[in-house]
């Protein structure tokens, strides 16, 4: 059974203003205030509860994120013909500073951050709980705090970057460099690694851990290009004796299957009969308790995204078949679904077909999806979103080894993800991917992460490295401007509110 305590401790941490006049205040003397929590253990536990429930607010997990970073990437094209136009813009490249997308997940990181900023700033009054609970709920905070710059510079380079509690509108800042934002995220998870446990008990699944902390770093690292320092990271991982790959590709997927030994970090969901929470603070009484996901990508929900063509023609065909990611990944027209109970048709899937080895089809998504196990025409529900596994730990040990000089290296990490008992692909070298060169084995790293990791936020992360790094044998967007869409438009009410940047600080090309 899921464990709530990520429901326990919602709390919303706004500014006290004062007024001139005083004497017209109504205070209420028992009111829960900044200046009266954070009096022990049990505040601070539920104030960092409260930087989680941010995490899977309407703004960041529980949607507005996913869509952002997957159609930031080439894995999605439209699928329901009714995919809203701040979404359809980012989908095309014509996003402009307005766009009400990318402005959710930023104004959503930086609640989340202000919250964090909050706790870690204030929590030097609890004095009841031991060294080291109190630096395992900090490290908690540092590592989400760490996760939200992380993506914040990935997707708009250099940003804010506030170390502490802003009490004032004084305390706005201007862009910080991106070495400067990459620097505080290291300096973050070095710190939060020291006091995080390798594992929790089932009453506390759902928390970063030592290793959350350390896949993280390692994508820090692999975004600058420090192989080395990514290798360190990854090691432990591996070393660790923590993780393995499970014998089921879908179980990566399913609600049931939440947690395995596979999972590094995931964001925790739970079944609440369709009561999908919008309020952008991750607060209300239903907050945290489902992700709208299923709904917005499934084969009988709106399917507002579906997989692009290049991705479905990605999968290798094999003298016994298709590569079985495929089949555990998509709903094609005639697979079953709802405990085999059901067939899935043409007319069930709303909008637009895809075109797989040149044949025209109706294709969704699988991944994450509880048609498994239901008909249900609106798909809200509990399956946790899974932020990273074990699997793209060792696909990014291939490509640290094949980066310093180890190919062969690389190529066994490679063959072990393609192991996997439910996949059993054949080893590499194959005719479409032999891996006698570093440049032969960096092609199979690209399409291995992709099959693999594919509707997973990853890959858009994987074209910008690949990119500015010159690696990409072709640009994936016929749309790509250099000097434009490497990054996103700085959102215009940043612009408009924060009085330390100016329009001349946008970021080039918006």
């Amino acid at each position: 059974m899921k464990n709530k305590f990520l429901l326990s401790g919602m709390l919303f941490l706004g500014l006290m203003v004062g007024c001139q006049e005083s004497d017209l205040d109504k205070l209420n003397p028992n009111g829960v205030t900044v200046d009266n929590f954070y009096k022990n253990g049990a505040e601070l536990s539920s104030a960092v509860n409260a930087v989680y429930a941010m995490a899977k607010a309407n703004t960041l997990t529980s949607r507005e994120w996913f869509f952002l970073l997957d159609l930031r990437s080439d894995d999605v094209a439209a699928g329901g013909g009714q995919l809203e136009t701040p979404r359809n813009q980012l989908l095309l490249g014509s996003h402009t500073t307005d766009n009400g997308v990318a402005s959710a997940v930023w104004q959503g990181f930086y609640r989340l951050i202000h919250r964090a900023n909050a706790t870690i700033d204030l929590s030097t009054k609890v004095a009841d709980l031991s060294a080291a609970d109190k630096a395992r709920l900090l490290a908690e905070t540092r590592f989400l705090r760490a996760w939200s710059y992380f993506d914040l510079v990935t997707l708009w380079g250099g940003v804010p970057l506030y170390k502490s509690y802003v009490t004032s509108v004084e305390g706005a800042l201007p862009r910080a460099t991106e070495k400067e934002v990459y620097d505080f995220i290291i300096a973050d998870l070095k710190a939060a690694q020291e006091a995080l446990p390798a594992t929790y008990d089932a009453n506390n699944l759902g928390r970063a851990t030592k290793g959350a902390a350390q896949m993280l770093l390692a994508r820090v690292y692999l975004q600058q290009a420090d192989y080395a320092s990514a290798k360190t990271e990854l090691q432990k991982i591996i070393t660790s004796g923590t993780y393995s790959l499970v014998d089921e590709y879908s179980d990566n997927f399913t609600e049931e299957n939440e947690f395995n030994k596979e999972s590094i970090f995931e964001i925790n969901f739970f079944p609440a009969g369709g009561n999908y929470n919008w309020d952008a603070d991750g607060n209300g009484a239903t907050a945290g308790t489902e992700t709208v996901r299923t709904q917005e990508y499934s084969a009988i929900g709106w399917r507002n995204i579906i997989p692009s063509n290049s991705l479905l023609n990605e999968f290798e065909k094999t003298a016994t078949g298709t590569d079985p990611r495929f089949a555990k990944s998509f709903y094609v027209t005639g697979d079953k679904y709802n405990l085999d109970k059901s067939v899935l048709t043409d007319a069930a899937q709303n909008g637009n077909s895809s075109v797989v080895d040149g044949k025209t089809m109706k294709v969704s998504w699988r991944k994450f999806s509880l048609m498994y196990k239901t008909d249900q025409s609106f798909l809200t529900g509990g399956i946790n979103q899974r932020i990273m596994r074990y699997a793209e730990t060792l696909l990014a040990m291939a490509e640290v080894e094949n980066e310093i000089g180890s190919p062969a290296e690389a190529v066994k990490y490679l063959n072990m993800v393609r192991a996997r008992k439910s996949v059993a692909m054949p080893a590499y070298p194959t005719a479409a991917f032999p891996v006698s060169t570093k440049d032969q084995v960096f092609t199979a790293i690209v399409h291995e992460r992709r099959v693999e990791l594919s509707g997973e936020q990853v890959r858009f992360r994987d074209i910008l490295r690949w990119r500015k790094a010159n690696k990409l044998k072709a640009e994936p967007f016929s749309y790509f401007q250099k000097n434009k869409h490497e990054l996103l438009p700085i959102p215009q009410q940043e612009v408009d509110n924060n009085p330390k940047i100016e329009p001349t600080n946008q970021n080039p090309g918006y």
